[in-house]
């Protein structure tokens, strides 16, 4: 398992690499959306929460992007995807697909997805900001960046991201923010 700062190191290194563009925010563990908010403030990034599902078998993975403000609900997602019913992911098939842990989900963990077993799905919403915020791995940063290149970032890494029109849904759920 690597260390935290080797995941940080790789993520950056790897933006670094493709020429994207980043602003790097330290700061500490958030243990909820709300103390998530206060993260990168005044830099007109949009917050988003980063799911990271599975479906009952553990067979299927999903990274689903959905704005900060915005609930969750499995059933509807599932079915805006086409696949079975999704649930979060165990914090062992987090690690063991995209090398992260609980807290730091974020597209930065596709780099450990060798075998690109990973969908990708993002909330329209998402992509009318200029901005968002993502993780480098660990939950104890972020990085501000432009949503264009994010979506550079994980089309070059070999993905095909599904864009889904998530509504406000009427159940929360856990996720990273950033």
């Amino acid at each position: 398992m690597k260390t935290p700062a080797e995941k940080e190191r790789e993520a950056l290194l790897a933006l670094d690499e493709m020429g994207i563009g980043y602003e790097l925010i330290r700061h500490p563990a958030a243990a909820s959306m709300e103390e998530c908010a206060a993260i990168g403030a005044g830099t007109g990034a949009r917050h988003c929460k980063n799911l990271f599902c599975t479906n009952k078998r553990g067979t299927e993975f999903w990274l689903i992007l959905i704005g900060m403000d915005k609930r969750f609900r499995t059933s509807v997602i599932s079915k805006l995807l086409g696949s079975t019913r999704l649930s979060f992911a165990r914090e062992e098939q987090l690690e063991a697909v995209l090398g992260l842990t609980e807290g730091s989900v974020s597209v930065t963990g596709l780099l450990n997805d060798g075998e690109r077993r990973v969908h990708v799905a993002i909330d329209s919403d998402i992509l009318k900001a200029e901005k968002i915020l993502i993780h480098p791995g660990v939950n104890t940063a972020s990085l501000v960046i432009g949503t264009a290149d994010v979506m550079e970032f994980i089309r070059r890494l070999g993905y095909s991201p599904e864009i889904i029109e998530a509504a406000d849904f009427d159940e929360g759920a856990p996720g990273s923010c950033c």
